[in-house]
């Protein structure tokens, strides 16, 4: 018998037999205070960060990677109202791909990290906690320890970066 949430799947032997454990892989990422992270299938690429273009108002733009336009997303500004702190040094621009094929760039300060987690350490986040928070966009979350300390990590979901415009938003 397989369960399913989302990504994450695992195989029961419903006779009562011994659970095979799975894992997940996971690309881990600090956005302000919050460390965030997205399942290694829906990453394509990282890259160097190039400026975002468009208006400047909202958190998304376009930006320009090996001739494509790809929208991008400032999660800093969509998460903390205010767009990322500009840092010295590199910045990184992580490439993934939404469930209708369509690229999404995401704008992060610092490299991000690759962890293999057993699906055991991952909870799925109740709807009441997505629909009070502005963290509408994450599906799951997991603790992990990391450098001596205890990092409470939110997995994004890509179809779910962007906010669909309701139809008021037009007139």
């Amino acid at each position: 018998m397989t369960k399913t949430s989302s990504y994450y799947t695992i195989n029961v032997d419903p006779y009562g037999g011994q659970k095979q454990v799975r894992f997940r892989k996971l690309l881990i990422f600090q956005t302000g205070s919050l460390n965030l992270a997205l399942p290694v299938e829906s990453v394509k690429k990282i890259t160097h960060y190039t400026p975002m273009e468009g208006s400047g108002t909202g958190a998304v733009g376009l930006i320009y990677v090996d001739d494509h336009q790809i929208t991008a997303i400032d999660l800093h500004k969509r998460l903390f109202k205010v767009p990322q702190p500009s840092l010295e040094g590199r910045q990184f621009l992580i490439l993934a791909k939404n469930s209708l094929e369509e690229l999404l760039g995401i704008l992060v300060s610092q490299t991000p990290t690759l962890v293999e987690l057993p699906l055991s350490q991952i909870r799925t986040l109740p709807d009441s906690y997505r629909q009070g928070d502005t963290l509408d966009m994450a599906t799951h979350v997991t603790r992990l320890q990391h450098n001596n300390e205890l990092l409470t990590v939110f997995i994004l979901d890509v179809d779910r970066l962007i906010t669909p415009m309701a139809m008021g938003d037009f007139f």
